[in-house]
């Protein structure tokens, strides 16, 4: 683990909006701090600079782990996983029409969904609350 001075921390919590890169959970209504996310991982010689740091929430870190590629469940090819800081969300996956479930439109959003289990069941059925507010689906 690499240290990551806290001007830097709030300078990518800032450029993410306070949100996770992978499924735009907001900090504020998942009542859980967001992680500095190494989107090429220490591991895989990635850096601790701004240009590799995301926030990302403890589901889709922990899932992410040390993963750069996983496979596609629509080609079985290998693909690599979405880049929160490099690549436009909506290009990639959209809402379900309940709000709840993220689709994969792409071989990289599908890849992701799948790897970094975007709709695992406890974050599916908190967003169905965040819809009943009225907080979710966010917009990018």
């Amino acid at each position: 683990m690499s240290y990551i001075p806290a001007t830097l921390r709030r300078k990518v919590a800032i450029a993410a909006k306070h949100r996770c890169g992978y499924c735009l959970t907001a900090q504020k209504i998942s009542g859980a701090q967001m992680h500095i996310e190494h989107i090429v991982p220490l591991a895989h010689g990635g850096t601790s600079d701004e240009a590799n740091l995301w926030l990302a929430c403890a589901w889709c870190n922990s899932h992410k782990g040390d993963q750069t590629h996983a496979v596609d469940p629509e080609t079985t090819q290998t693909r690599p996983l979405y880049n929160p800081r490099a690549q436009r969300w909506s290009d990639h996956f959209q809402w379900s029409d309940d709000g709840t479930q993220i689709i994969g439109l792409t071989p990289i959003g599908r890849t992701s969904v799948k790897a970094l289990q975007l709709n695992n069941d406890f974050i599916v059925a908190a967003r169905r609350f965040w819809v009943q507010a009225g907080w979710h689906p966010p917009q990018e």
